[in-house]
């Protein structure tokens, strides 16, 4: 397995340790950001161990996280959402994963997706394709849209969606766009988001043999909607946009 990988595989565990003896407890604690999303006590955890074995095995990466920001500008940084999905970790849904991405000269090149309460993590490094638990995964074959299936995490692009499609649902977060790896669904369309909510998912995407971009096809940039499909279908998802 490529080494980069590993090590990202062995921070998904220690994500996994630590945020998910928190699920559930009567003890958690929520706070609101200054951005107005909620923050739990675990999400800050999980970033600090993340950040801590980092630090201790990879002295020269830097690190980008979504709860301290950090000084990720080098050529080599881990991007990290210790927590995608608050809202469901902290009302008990269990609908939340960790996402752990390294960038190298920009470019995005592993990419893990774990998700402890639904029993699921899923992987991809550049060149060696995606894989669900241990399973290779691959998008869907699906090429009319008329017979897709896809989500919309806002109210007003599933509206879009729902005349022109076979099955539209809104999921939302990192969910949809693994469904969209694994082939169950065929396209996601997501809000504008942060680079730690959508590198690792992007990469994971790709290497399934999907496509994941910005509205106008570029790649998906901070700040804007990310789009992905099985790739058949991403110009006509596009131009619904």
């Amino acid at each position: 397995m490529d080494a980069d990988l590993a090590f990202a595989l062995e921070l998904a565990d220690v994500a996994d340790a630590v945020a998910l003896p928190r699920f559930r407890a009567v003890d958690l604690r929520v706070e609101t950001k200054p951005d107005l999303t909620p923050v739990t006590d675990a999400d800050r955890a999980v970033e600090r161990a993340l950040r801590e074995r980092i630090a201790a095995a990879r002295p020269g990466d830097g690190v980008f996280g979504e709860e301290e920001g950090g000084g990720g500008d080098g050529s080599v940084r881990w991007i990290l959402d210790p927590i995608d999905g608050t809202r469901n970790f902290s009302r008990g849904i269990p609908v939340w994963a960790t996402l752990i991405a390294l960038e190298r000269e920009g470019a995005p090149t592993v990419g893990v997706v774990s998700a402890p309460a639904l029993g699921r993590r899923w992987w991809a490094a550049r060149g060696a394709g995606a894989f669900a638990s241990g399973t290779a995964i691959r998008v869907s074959a699906v090429g009319s849209l008329r017979e897709a299936a896809v989500s919309c995490s806002q109210a007003g692009d599933l509206a879009a969606f729902e005349p022109r499609v076979w099955h539209a649902r809104g999921l939302g977060d990192f969910w949809q766009h693994m469904l969209v790896a694994e082939g169950a669904l065929d396209a996601a369309v997501d809000a504008p988001l942060a680079p730690w909510d959508y590198a690792a998912v992007a990469v994971i995407v790709e290497e399934a043999g999907g496509r994941a971009s910005a509205p106008n096809g570029d790649e998906p940039r901070p700040g804007e909607q990310v789009v992905t499909s099985n790739g058949l279908l991403h110009d006509e998802v596009l131009a619904l946009l």
